[in-house]
């Protein structure tokens, strides 16, 4: 008898913790990660060596995603931050920016993907490599604006799926495995 209601507890027990993991999974694919631009250490400002650049070999280590964010830590009485356009970026004009932020700790959260370009607000900082290019993933959830027409000749659909649903689908059946024992 003692038996019987441990295990019932058990398989409550395995069932909250399968549902716990499902709602982690959905909240992670709804919140972003912040990343601190130049990694834990660094701060936005003038690599040590300027002909390398420090920026952007660390923006391409990084996976980024729609919902991330970049942090900058600077000195607000020093230096800037400047969305700027591509152009903007590699000839390092201040003159007109996309965004403008001054103060010293800027959060920008990425809403879509593809390139976006940050350089230094001080256009001699920038010369001197405080610049990063970021390319942020298309966000594979969801379906696109206009789906053009199926060729005659294509290929059967590919049905990639959500991985958050295939991670929710798997940690049920584990979690009824685990009950059927």
């Amino acid at each position: 008898m003692a038996q019987t209601a441990f295990m019932r507890l058990n398989e409550k027990a395995v069932c909250v913790f399968g549902v716990l993991c499902v709602l982690l999974m959905i909240q992670k694919g709804t919140n972003g990660f912040e990343f601190k631009v130049g990694g834990s250490e660094g701060n936005w400002t003038v690599p040590s060596d300027p002909k390398s650049a420090i920026y952007n070999q660390w923006a391409e280590k990084n996976r980024f995603q729609i919902g991330d964010t970049l942090l900058f830590v600077y000195a607000a009485d020093k230096d800037s931050v400047l969305h700027v356009t591509k152009d903007d970026y590699t000839n390092c004009n201040t003159a007109a920016p996309l965004e403008k932020f001054t103060d010293g700790h800027t959060v920008i959260k990425f809403n879509e993907s593809g390139p976006h370009y940050f350089i230094s607000g001080v256009a001699d900082k920038c010369q001197k490599n405080e610049k990063v290019h970021v390319i942020v993933m298309a966000d594979r959830n969801k379906a696109p604006a206009e789906v053009p027409p199926p060729s005659k000749e294509s290929s059967p659909p590919h049905n990639g799926g959500s991985s958050i649903v295939a991670s929710a689908i798997a940690t049920i059946v584990c979690s009824s495995l685990v009950l059927a024992i």
